[in-house]
Parts: C-alpha cells; sequence; structure tokens
C-alpha cells in the first residue's frame, strides 16, 4: 500500500548527505574527524596525515566498500568519504573491468558507462543514508579562470560531479580569511554552495579544542531543515482550514465577512487565501470591487 505523507504532516531530517570541497592541505580530513562518531573511508590514502585521526577504511579498490552492511556501520553514525573524486575514480575502474561494454575506444567511460557511474554511487550514497547515518563526501577544489576571476569548483570527473550536487543537502567550502581557515556553506558568484540553515561564514577552530565541529554543524543544518518542515506543515494546515472555511461560503455576507480574518493572517498563508477566496466567490457568481474593498453580484452580460 502506498505511504503518503499529507502536506499536514511534517517530514523529520534524520540525516544528511554534506559536500566540503577545498584546496589540498587546508583540513578537509581533519574536519570530517570531528563529525558524529565518523568511519573515514580513505580512498585518497592520506588519513594518516590527520592530527586528529579516527576509524579508517584504507579502499584499495570499488570491491572493498561495495557490499557494506548495517552491521559493519553500527558503531558509527557517520561515513565520510575522501574524497568522492577518488571514489568515483574507484569505481570507474571497477565498471570497466567488470563490464568492458561501459568503455569507449580510449579506454574511459562511454555514455553508458557514465550513467553506470552515477546510478551506481547514487544508489550507494541512498544505502548508507538508510542505515541511518549522515553523509560527508570530502572533495578537492578545482580553480579555474574565468576573465580575470577564478572560480572554485570541484575537483571531479566529468558529469558525475553534477551527481554530487545533487545528492548533497548542504555543500561548502574550506579557505583561508586574513589568515584564518572559513567553512561558508553560501554560494558566491565564483564559487559552489548549498545553504539551507543560512549558517553564516564558520571560523574552523582548532580541533583539538572543538573535536566536534563538523558534528554541531551537521546538527545545526538538521534542526534548521526541521524547523522548516515544521513551518510548512503548519502554513499547509493553515491553508486547509481556511479553505474549508471559504468553501463553505454561500452568499455575499460570508465572502465579505472572510476579508478582514484573511487580510490579519500571516503573509506565508494570506496572498494564497485572498486568491482561493476570489476564485470561490467567482464560482458563485461574485467579483470582487477593489475601490468598494468587498464582493459585488457579477453583472450579467
Amino acid at each position: 500500500m502506498l505511504k503518503i505523507t499529507k502536506a499536514t504532516d511534517p517530514i523529520e531530517v534524520k540525516n544528511i548527505c554534506v559536500t566540503i570541497y577545498a584546496n589540498p592541505g587546508i583540513g578537509k580530513t581533519s574536519m570530517a574527524f570531528t563529525a558524529d562518531k565518523p568511519l573515514l573511508l580513505d580512498f585518497d590514502r592520506g588519513a594518516y596525515r590527520s592530527s586528529n585521526r579516527g576509524e579508517v577504511v584504507q579502499v584499495e579498490s570499488w570491491a572493498d566498500i561495495m557490499g557494506i552492511t548495517a552491521d559493519d556501520l553500527k558503531p558509527f553514525r557517520t561515513v565520510a568519504i575522501d574524497t568522492a573524486g577518488r571514489a568515483l575514480d574507484a569505481l570507474t575502474s571497477h565498471i570497466l573491468r567488470t563490464n568492458p561494454k561501459a568503455g569507449n575506444k580510449v579506454g574511459g567511460l562511454s555514455l553508458q558507462g557514465y550513467g553506470e557511474l552515477k546510478t551506481i554511487f547514487t544508489t550507494w550514497t541512498k544505502l548508507i543514508r538508510s542505515f541511518g547515518l549522515d553523509v560527508v563526501l570530502l572533495s578537492h577544489s578545482d580553480e579555474q579562470k574565468d576573465g580575470d576571476e577564478v572560480r572554485e569548483r570541484l575537483d571531479i570527473q566529468g558529469g558525475s560531479k553534477n551527481e554530487i550536487y545533487k545528492a548533497s543537502d548542504c555543500m561548502g567550502r574550506i579557505y583561508l580569511r586574513n589568515g584564518k581557515r572559513t567553512l561558508n556553506f553560501s554560494p558566491t558568484d565564483t564559487a559552489f554552495g548549498k545553504n539551507p540553515a543560512q549558517l553564516p561564514p564558520l571560523d574552523v577552530p582548532d580541533f583539538a579544542q572543538t573535536p566536534d565541529f563538523l558534528a554541531t554543524v551537521i546538527a545545526n543544518t538538521k534542526a534548521a531543515l526541521n524547523r522548516m518542515s515544521a513551518a510548512q506543515t503548519e502554513v499547509a494546515s493553515t491553508q486547509a482550514e481556511w479553505r474549508d472555511k471559504i468553501n463553505a461560503c454561500a452568499d455575499l455576507d460570508e465572502f465579505d465577512g472572510m476579508i478582514e480574518p484573511i487580510k490579519a493572517l500571516d503573509t506565508a498563508v494570506r496572498d494564497t487565501l485572498k486568491r482561493l477566496l476570489v476564485k470561490a466567490a467567482k464560482a458563485k457568481g461574485y467579483t470582487f470591487d477593489k475601490s468598494a474593498g468587498h464582493f459585488v453580484a457579477q453583472q450579467a452580460a
């Protein structure tokens, strides 16, 4: 049976996918270890350089992690992929080895191969989230000159980066500002970002002093998304309640009686309900006279 979530029911955000990108050596991996009970899948084989290293899987090939299970991840609450670009490289090699038809004449992926790459990677990240874990995708930054500007992008092969953009609930970059590391989720004219929690640029602390930095950022983002869901639920509930009242109106006095109460409602619902009121009145043969400020009977043609 199809399980339908009503517009008036909240949707709880329990886990999210976070993408963090930056130039090499600025602390992406170390930041990932400040997530909530993290397990790092080390495709880059550079976790040993992290000063606050936690639990790690040193990944040699995609086959090492393709059969990951919920039991494997029971001790953890976050899976970090370091880096998403190297993970996709490993997956590319796996696809070419197991499906020769997915390759092209020069040894890369064909169009069909790229489709397989996107499908497998997206399905795999959704599997991790289905276990109740947050996913952190780390990526190197690719700087591209555009006239006098330098644009920052994810250093990920081909169209695969688009799948990362779509899968990410939030996306931030680490950069140096006045000699201090900054994590910024807001997009700019020259850099990508996703910032649903509307977080300000965050100073990146000493992780020895703040070992739960990324855990706090992720928790704050989920809380913001859940507040948004609650607000949307309240709006939907208010609209449904007033829609029933409007549809119950039968004469001019009843339609006029709706005008002032609707004006007093929050702007999130007011304009929509005004339109519904005018539409319902029209169906009953009335029109709104703007100059008079009330409904009147429509003139016969």
